[in-house]
């Protein structure tokens, strides 16, 4: 799960006003720009690749082999794949730029590095029959992320790199989706060498974060509301966005502070963490699309407290999986190694239930808490010092693979 203030925060932005604002000669040079261009900007090689799924969902991901100059001739180097949160992309993972960004530090580490875009996202927009204007396109949560487009995502990276096995890195939805596959296709559990879960998403029901709660039981009731005016998905990626991000979240923008607080009431305060600065280019390719029923599926989990199969009401959940409510994944299925990273000042993933997450696991290898107080859950991608407190442990462990 991952944070959708940015649907808010659009529609909030749009009620200012202009009137008075001036623009900041300042403007990160990464705003506007893509993934793709993001790295090549910043001298990285990157390749774009498609991955068509079993249903026909045509996946776009990109692939950092080696860091410029470094590693192009080495054979055999470890292969790590990172997938991103709800309503987010893989530019989650390149925003923050070398020195910070996830990216950047695995490939000067020496690791061919790809980023994965779940189905329905800007990326993953696309499809062999279906029309992403239409329904049909958008009838999938992040069930079908887990069970169907990581296992695509997984043996295509496996074939094309020759590597039995590969790294795993989750943040958020990126982890529920793991957990998914590891419970639903427990063989490619053999196909990870470790999971990194930041920010591990399963069981939900004491998150913190208030319009998280307040809307989480009435999702189901507005499904028939959503349907008449043919609204199937939530976030996608416009220039408007963008508009937004440099005009009110900018340096030297009086309205900056509140483009953070937007975020922070979603997924926990810490301005001490925060580079307000880099708001812009996070929008720059943020919300990247997801369809309501990913949104439904965690509202279901925050409301019964399980951690299940999509929930279609009694008659169809009959006529699909052959009982009334929707089975259980089996965590215990999940025998991948897993290092788990958690926060106590994740609005979304609450303590309580990242220990009962963690006790459900089949191989948690890694039990690391995060020691500063207000570490929150954006702050595992776009943290300061996130670095510090998450990313050397994780290269830590990753060498123990």
């Amino acid at each position: 799960m991952a944070s959708t203030s940015w649907i808010v925060f659009g529609l909030i932005c749009l009620q200012g006003t202009l009137g008075g604002l001036t623009r900041s000669s300042r403007l990160h040079p990464d705003w506007g720009l893509n993934v793709v261009e993001m790295l090549e900007r910043q001298g990285y090689p990157v390749e774009v690749h498609h991955v068509t799924t079993p249903d026909g969902y045509i996946l776009g991901m990109q692939r950092v082999p080696y860091s410029p100059g470094i590693n192009e001739d080495v054979q055999n180097k470890p292969v790590v794949l990172l997938m991103h949160g709800l309503g987010s992309s893989a530019a989650d993972f390149v925003n923050m730029g070398p020195g910070r960004s996830l990216t950047y530090h695995l490939a000067e580490r020496g690791y061919d590095v790809w980023l994965g875009n779940a189905r329905g996202t800007t990326w993953s927009r696309n499809h062999t029959t279906l029309d992403p204007e239409l329904q049909d396109f958008w009838l999938f949560s992040w069930n079908e992320i887990g069970t169907i487009d990581l296992p695509a995502m997984i043996d295509y990276i496996t074939e094309t790199t020759q590597q039995e096995k590969i790294f795993y890195i989750g943040h958020s939805q990126g982890t529920t989706s793991f957990f998914v596959m590891g419970a639903e296709k427990p063989e490619y559990n053999d196909k990870i060498r470790l999971m990194a879960a930041l920010a591990p998403a399963a069981y939900i029901p004491n998150l913190l974060s208030p319009l998280y709660r307040i809307l989480s039981p009435y999702w189901e009731d507005l499904l028939p509301y959503f349907d008449e005016y043919s609204i199937w998905e939530l976030g996608p990626h416009s220039s408007l966005i963008d508009t937004i991000g440099k005009t009110f979240c900018d340096e030297g923008i009086p309205y900056q502070e509140i483009c953070s607080n937007l975020m922070f009431i979603f997924t926990g305060f810490s301005y001490d963490q925060m580079d307000a600065n880099m708001i812009p280019v996070m929008m720059s390719n943020a919300p990247a699309g997801a369809s309501i029923r990913q949104y439904v599926h965690y509202a279901q989990s925050i409301k019964e407290g399980f951690f299940r199969k999509y929930d279609f009401g009694m008659v169809q959940n009959l006529n699909i999986y052959g009982q009334a409510t929707p089975p259980d994944y089996d965590l215990g299925k999940v025998s991948a190694p897993v290092a788990f990273f958690y926060s106590a000042n994740d609005w979304l993933v609450h303590l309580t239930d990242a220990a009962r997450t963690k006790s459900e696991l089949g191989n948690v290898v890694l039990d690391h808490l995060v020691e500063h107080k207000t570490f929150s859950h954006i702050d595992f991608l776009f943290g300061k010092n996130a670095t510090e407190y998450v990313y050397n442990y994780l290269f830590d462990v990753f060498e123990q693979y």
